[in-house]
């Protein structure tokens, strides 16, 4: 793979100017980009768009690759592959067979780069890298993206561990997965435990017990930890569970079935009691997770889009060995204009990016560039990935399911949109905003007589909360902690002060039209100094204080200019901004709690360079505390197991300074 990187070629003196066909205005920048987080750039003109592509196109080979479109601020408005990079870039040159979103596109674009790969499969594979990175606003953009839980069955200790798992795969282990959310995990391992009674705790904690703990007391472990249960007997159960978890649930139940029964006819009840239990707890998981879809034995994801409105949802359903994961629901973001299948061909290259597909991958339409979409998750997965899109059968049943379920999603987004639409058009009329946010920020302190003081700042928008831009702001000024005014201070500073420097032309829809304080007007007057400093004077400041009592619904708006006002108590506006002063105070002190329970479980230990864990260990089972050991003498710290007369000097002199 190569790169080349052009540097904006001037549009001929003599270009003709677009005619007024073609012409591109401002008012038409990108779908969804407000008035005033568009940025100054360079009028919009199609045809001296036009003249920068054609400039690149004299030294574009006919390769496979991977195209940009910068603006001339140095956005990147576009990514796109191609299997012939000139043939697709010459494209963008015929105007009028383009839709009017990419004549928007073409009329923003200042300069191109390019990245010349072997296949078009590798091009597929760094285009969905690339609009994962960049997030250009001209692509179909999955936002939404987390990693999803799995269970993880250890490998490597005698007797295996059953935990939920997130994230990378760095120990050896076997992967049961994905599910849909943390909850369908953790109900799943509670039933996991109750019928094969594997251990779930922490290896560390398995090498210090000496006695059965909680776990063991209610039947959902066989304590291996004390000796209660045999290596062979454990990895029995081990086997067991890891059979089940790959799809042969049946065998399982059938084989307890029998134990049940000859423990009953042997008279044994109180085994045949176990065995019972067990199988109760095989059958809520079945219940909650089967499944019968002729042909859809193996593992497969179920993926159906449904638009309507400009809006497109899109449902996966995950299922693993012939259970049902669970589903989620996702709203890509896209052009109102863009076709169901280019949004669902997008998604879904988007999607396995950073997970491998499974064998099989059922769509609801029918996707260009099937074969080479299918190929490219092949290549990401590392083994062979078919993605269909059945016509009849099961298969198809199933699929118009997941169909079902994403209509049925749509029409609750569209709902929840016209309803925080309605709300935010009340919100500009009780504050008297020329037109509704866009961008709610809602700021917020916590801490405890000045300890672990942080500051906290959530968003919110026509889409409902956008908890990806939350932040928190731990409180650095000395002196300002516990001091209510001058922790927000520091906060609107630092937040508001590198909006300025680092996107002063707003042009990264990281500004708000509203900003609210958790507070009465001394709160507002610290903002309104921190804005006047700043030279900010186009973002609405609102105060928010509780009433007498600190009753909900008695709340107190305070604005520069305007006396302090109520609202009616059954408002629903007002109801929404209880919602986001609620938010913002949950945040906050959640924040605030971790950083807490973060210095809690800290030891003054831990400051002392060249002391790692098991030197930290042996210094508190000798002398019981971080403060002992602060306490402690040289001879003393000498005594200690692994520590010699060099690193008890060491030790000596971080708590002793002087001497």
């Amino acid at each position: 793979m190569s790169e080349t990187q052009s540097s904006a070629p001037q549009a001929p003196a003599t270009a003709e100017p677009a005619d007024s066909a073609d012409a591109i205005t401002a008012a038409d920048a990108a779908p969804g980009e407000s008035a005033a987080a568009r940025p100054k750039r360079r009028p919009a003109d199609i045809g001296r768009g036009v003249e920068i592509i054609r400039e690149h196109l004299k030294t574009l080979p006919q390769t496979p690759g991977v195209y940009r479109m910068l603006a001339g601020d140095g956005a990147v408005l576009y990514v796109g592959k191609a299997r012939n990079l000139k043939r697709r870039v010459t494209n963008y040159t015929q105007v009028g067979k383009l839709p009017v979103r990419l004549q928007r596109m073409v009329a923003e674009t200042e300069t191109m780069e390019f990245v010349n790969t072997h296949t078009e499969v590798e091009a597929l594979l760094l285009e969905s890298n690339l609009i994962k990175k960049l997030m250009p606003r001209y692509n179909v953009l999955l936002r939404d993206d987390k990693t999803f839980p799995h269970i993880m069955i250890t490998r490597d200790h005698d007797y295996p561990q059953l935990t939920k798992h997130r994230g990378a795969r760095g120990r050896d282990a076997d992967y049961f997965g994905p599910f849909a959310s943390a909850g369908a995990v953790n109900r799943t391992i509670t039933a996991l435990q109750r019928a094969f009674l594997l251990r779930n705790c922490a290896d560390t904690v398995f090498a210090s017990r000496t006695r059965p703990c909680l776990q063991y007391q209610i039947k959902r472990c066989t304590a291996p930890c004390v000796g209660r249960v045999t290596p062979a007997e454990y990895q029995a159960q081990v086997n067991q569970a890891r059979a089940f978890l790959s799809g042969k649930s049946r065998d399982i139940q059938t084989e307890f079935a029998d134990r049940m029964m000859a423990a009953s006819d042997a008279m044994d009840f109180e085994t045949a009691a176990r065995y019972r239990d067990r199988i109760r707890a095989l059958t809520a998981i079945q219940a909650h997770q089967d499944i019968n879809v002729e042909g859809v034995v193996e593992d497969a994801d179920v993926i159906a889009a449904y638009a309507e409105g400009g809006v497109t949802c899109i449902q996966v359903f995950f299922f693993r060995g012939g259970r049902n994961y669970g589903n989620r629901a996702y709203f890509p973001s896209h052009d109102k204009a863009a076709e169901t299948e280019e949004v669902l061909a997008a998604f879904i290259a988007q999607f396995y990016e950073n997970k491998a597909a499974p064998p099989l991958v059922l769509v609801s339409h029918a996707l260009p560039e099937l074969e080479l979409l299918s190929e490219a998750l092949a290549v990401r997965a590392g083994h062979r990935v078919e993605l269909a899109e059945p016509k009849r059968g099961e298969k198809r049943r199933i699929v118009e399911h997941a169909l079902t379920n994403a209509r049925e999603a749509h029409g609750r987004r569209l709902a929840e949109s016209s309803s925080q639409a309605r709300l935010l058009d009340g919100v500009a009329a009780v504050f008297g905003m020329d037109a509704p946010p866009e961008r709610v920020e809602v700021y917020d302190n916590s801490h405890i007589q000045g300890a672990h003081a942080i500051g906290a700042m959530i968003v919110a928008g026509p889409d409902g909360f956008i908890k990806n831009a939350y932040r928190k702001f731990n409180i650095r000024s000395e002196g300002a902690a516990g001091d209510d005014f001058a922790m927000m201070r520091e906060v609107l500073t630092r937040r508001f002060g590198r909006a300025v420097k680092e996107d002063p032309e707003r042009s990264l829809g990281s500004w708000p039209d509203l900003v609210l304080i958790d507070g009465g007007l001394g709160q507002l007057n610290v903002a309104l100094e921190v804005f006047a400093e700043l030279g900010i004077d186009d973002v609405t400041l609102v105060g928010i204080a509780k009433g007498p009592d600190r009753d909900a619904g008695r709340e107190h708006f305070f604005m520069e200019n305007r006396p302090p006002f109520q609202m009616e108590p059954r408002d629903p506006v007002l109801y929404f901004l209880q919602r986001l002063r609620d938010e913002a105070h949950r945040f906050a002190i959640g924040t605030h709690r971790a950083k807490r329970a973060k210095a809690i479980g800290k030891s003054p230990i831990d400051e002392i360079a060249s002391i790692g864990p098991a030197r930290k260990k042996a210094l508190l089972h000798h002398f019981g505390s971080g403060a002992a050991v602060a306490r402690a003498g040289l001879a003393d710290l000498e005594e200690v197991e692994g520590i010699n007369r060099a690193v008890a000097k060491k030790i000596y002199d971080h708590f002793h300074p002087d001497g």
